[in-house]
């Protein structure tokens, strides 16, 4: 009986103060290396495209001398590792240096694109995991029959259409056509500067754009917020497309594996409804396994969403990135992309916590 006590001390220390501080040590330095090597990487991309940030602010005509006086002023003279820790002080710091297409620092310009792409990928995430996860299920629990082949289809429809093409037929439809719902870009024209930003989070509080569906919402500017609605359903719907089409198909596989244990057959044998075995006994273990897809879902149309926000004018990240890297606008291009990176590894964490939570071995 002594003996057999032990595990369960050595189970009980997990949670001391001693193997916490531990554990958060080892959380820092992973973070800190993550990130160290995240910039080095987009960093170093960076400098060695042929893009030339000197003549994008010089331009091609400047005399040599302007030319070299830009040269040194960017510090590109200096040795590229001297560079890198130059801009990793900086970034630490706060400062990601000045756009040369919008002439704002670059911190500036993502505070104020990036809450229309994280609103997009919210929403269509959000969409994705109501619609997807069912019509996994279903189609693991029909398997073979009609519904499991329709789901499969739309699944593999989804997951292969290039979105840009999809986005494309969906204004000439809807917009061109039936004239629905509007078109590109995120809201009228004339609508734009009469809600002003009012929640007090700098994100949402940005000069000019901010959560316009928050914003118009609780100014009770409706129509506004009805003009914003539309102009987002389209994006949406491309998005939700994708994220439908992968968490559809992951919940089929993972529910076919798990209705197939023996403690689902176990589990019928006594009695229990169809109902409860699917989704008390089945779904529970499969949530574990959706939480991570999920997650990588959500992030993937946090940093993927280009094609859609350049098809209908979207004014997020992903296009600010697009349109610098087209301007050899390097600050601002290594910057949003940073961002981005840094957007992944939290959603990533944020998923390994819900899992441990959700799992209680994963917490042992």
């Amino acid at each position: 009986m002594a003996h057999s006590g032990n595990p369960i001390a050595g189970t009980g220390t997990g949670s001391s103060p001693r193997q916490f501080v531990a554990r958060a040590a080892n959380l820092l330095f992973t973070l800190s290396l993550t990130f160290v090597g995240l910039t080095a990487i987009t960093f170093i991309i960076g400098r060695v495209m042929p893009a030339d940030p000197v003549l994008a602010i010089v331009g091609d005509r400047a005399p040599r001398e302007v030319y070299e006086a830009m040269y040194v002023k960017l510090g590109l003279d200096k040795p590229l590792i001297h560079q890198y820790l130059i801009y990793l002080v900086n970034v630490l710091q706060g400062d990601f240096g000045k756009s040369i297409m919008t002439t704002r620092p670059v911190l500036d310009d993502l505070i104020r694109f990036f809450p229309a792409t994280f609103e997009l990928a919210s929403i269509a995430t959000i969409a994705g995991v109501f619609i997807g996860v069912p019509m996994g299920v279903v189609a693991a629990v029909r398997q073979g029959r009609l519904t499991d082949h329709i789901v499969r289809v739309v699944g593999l429809i989804g997951y292969s259409v290039p979105i840009f093409w999809l986005g494309l037929m969906a204004l000439l439809v809807f917009y061109a056509r039936l004239e629905w719902l509007p078109g590109p870009g995120r809201i009228e024209v004339y609508y734009d500067g009469i809600v002003e930003p009012t929640t007090g989070f700098i994100l949402i509080d940005s000069p000019t754009t901010g959560f316009i569906l928050i914003d118009s919402a609780m100014q009770k500017e409706w129509e506004v917020f009805h003009n914003a609605l539309s102009h987002i359903v389209l994006p949406a719907a491309m998005l939700t497309t994708f994220a439908l089409a992968y968490i559809a198909r992951m919940t089929r596989s993972f529910m076919l594996d798990q209705l197939n244990q023996e403690y689902v057959i176990t589990a019928r044998v006594k009695g229990l409804s169809e109902m409860a075995v699917i989704w008390r006994h089945a779904f529970r273990n499969v949530l574990i396994q959706l939480i991570t897809i999920i997650g990588l879902t959500y992030a993937s149309l946090l940093e993927g969403s280009v094609l859609t926000e350049t098809v209908f004018a979207w004014p997020g990240i992903g296009q600010y990135i697009t349109n610098s890297l087209f301007n050899a606008d390097m600050n601002a291009v290594i910057g949003g992309t940073v961002v981005v990176g840094i957007c992944f590894v939290g959603i990533n964490m944020i998923s390994d916590a819900l899992y441990r939570i959700v799992d209680p071995r994963a917490r042992r």
